[in-house]
């Protein structure tokens, strides 16, 4: 069985795909996410296989006669691998490579492999690395094809010519040499993730007084595409799935001087494999430690709802329920439907529709974004001295004002601010800030 397994990529693959539906449940039959998935990885996707099945099989998932089919359609096609749009056990994925002959890989696996030959940076490739470990771990028994009992170090013969008096025995299972080597890797990447995620805590920390952005989505929504157009930052894209996987912040310019940090994240996924959310928990602190989300959603894709709750539901995992969200309906210029963007903006009334690509709707963006940045309006009394042009630039740039009074080198100005801007003014003249009416 091992011989089907001797790596997890697919680059270059014919595969079938196999989507198993219960009959009770509500899952979809549409493998077209499936397929976005392989074709991103690098296979031909050469059949597809639907099954509706009333409970799953310990043994083969789909039951062994349909698994028999499955073989049959293997061979017409002449697949290299099977891919499953579902979460096998070990013992599954064993049962189905020895009835049908090639490599098996479930959804989770698949997800790995494009997060593997996605990732650029040092952080991204640890992340990667432990995610795959991780789900690697349990499954040692069938990922390695040298699982039979190494003799001890002289139990290759009866005089124990190789390592002498004293070393024979039956020696140690290749599998137990296997999880403690896994084991040892895993503590490493560990500690190496634990160094970095100090490094980054310690930058967002270092933006304290600065008011923190952050793009979330589906995969492929367009969050790349927005951080380029709004901030000119040069990240690739490409229209695929998970076309970048690192951290991206950059400053965006809404209007009147007003600065905010901006970044971009790993897209979102249904099902995500939850190593993945974890290992890439220290990338996701941005989304953690921000002011404000913009949830991009691609509109033009029929299961825009569906993606939405996705997103919500990795961002509950990752501890982001409560925060603030505006949603951004993106690609409005390439929907085919247009009454399911209406039903969108129903169930959704406060959010902003755009484009990212063409620039439609980014300056209404621009303004509500503005409007969330500065908060609620208060009005403030600031008197300093006529040589302090900080407070007056300050006042003039973020808020607006209402009355100047000018006496003795002094001046006494009142204002109106977003109550989210208060900090900013008073770091520049703490003692003679006082707010007059919220």
């Amino acid at each position: 069985m091992e011989k089907f397994r001797q790596t997890l990529k697919v680059r270059r693959e014919r595969a079938v795909l196999v989507g198993a539906i219960l009959r009770a449940g509500n899952g979809s039959d549409d493998l077209a996410e499936l397929t976005a998935l392989a074709e991103s990885a690098g296979a031909i996707v050469v059949d597809r296989f639907q099954q509706k099945i009333r409970t799953v099989n310990p043994t083969t998932y789909i039951g062994k006669g349909k698994a028999g089919q499955l073989g049959e359609r293997v061979k017409r096609f002449k697949a290299d691998v099977v891919i499953f749009d579902n979460d096998l056990s070990p013992r599954q994925i064993r049962e189905l490579e020895e009835i049908i002959k090639v490599k098996v890989l479930d959804r989770s696996e698949l997800i790995l492999d494009i997060f593997a030959a996605r990732a650029k940076t040092k952080q991204a490739k640890l992340q990667v690395e432990l995610a795959q470990l991780e789900y690697t771990y349990p499954r040692l028994t069938r990922m390695w094809s040298h699982l039979d009992t190494v003799a001890g170090a002289g139990g290759g013969t009866a005089a124990g010519a190789v390592g002498g008096i004293g070393t024979r025995g039956p020696g140690e299972q290749q599998l137990e040499i296997d999880r403690r080597l896994v084991n040892k890797r895993i503590t490493q990447l560990k500690r190496e993730l634990a160094n970095i995620d100090k490094r980054r805590i310690r930058e967002i920390d270092g933006r304290s007084g600065l008011f923190k952005i952050c793009l979330i989505g589906y995969t492929n929504a367009g969050k790349s595409t927005l951080l380029n157009t709004l901030t000119g930052a040069g990240v690739f894209v490409e229209d695929r799935l998970f076309a970048t996987l690192d951290t991206r912040t950059r400053k965006w310019t809404l209007g009147r001087g007003a600065e905010v940090l901006l970044s971009d994240t790993v897209g979102f996924l249904k099902s995500l494999p939850h190593q993945l959310i974890a290992s890439f928990k220290a990338t996701l602190e941005e989304a953690i430690n921000a002011d404000l989300l913009l949830h991009i959603v691609d509109v033009s894709n029929p299961d825009a709802l569906g993606q939405i709750e996705s997103v919500d539901k990795v961002l509950a995992e990752i501890g982001c329920s409560e925060s603030p969200v505006l949603l951004v309906l993106n690609k409005v210029d390439i929907v085919k439907k247009v009454s399911d963007l209406e039903m969108l903006q129903t169930l959704n009334p406060d959010a902003v529709c755009i484009s990212a690509k063409t620039g439609l709707g980014l300056e209404q963006l621009a303004e509500v974004v503005s409007a969330r940045y500065k908060g609620s309006v208060v009005v403030v009394r600031v008197s300093s001295s006529q040589s302090d042009g900080r407070i007056q630039s300050f006042l003039r740039a973020y808020g607006e004002i209402i009355e100047e009074r000018y006496q003795d080198g002094f001046v006494e100005i009142e204002a109106a601010l977003g109550r989210n801007q208060m900090p900013g003014l008073k770091r520049l003249h703490p003692e003679s800030v006082e707010i007059v009416e919220t």
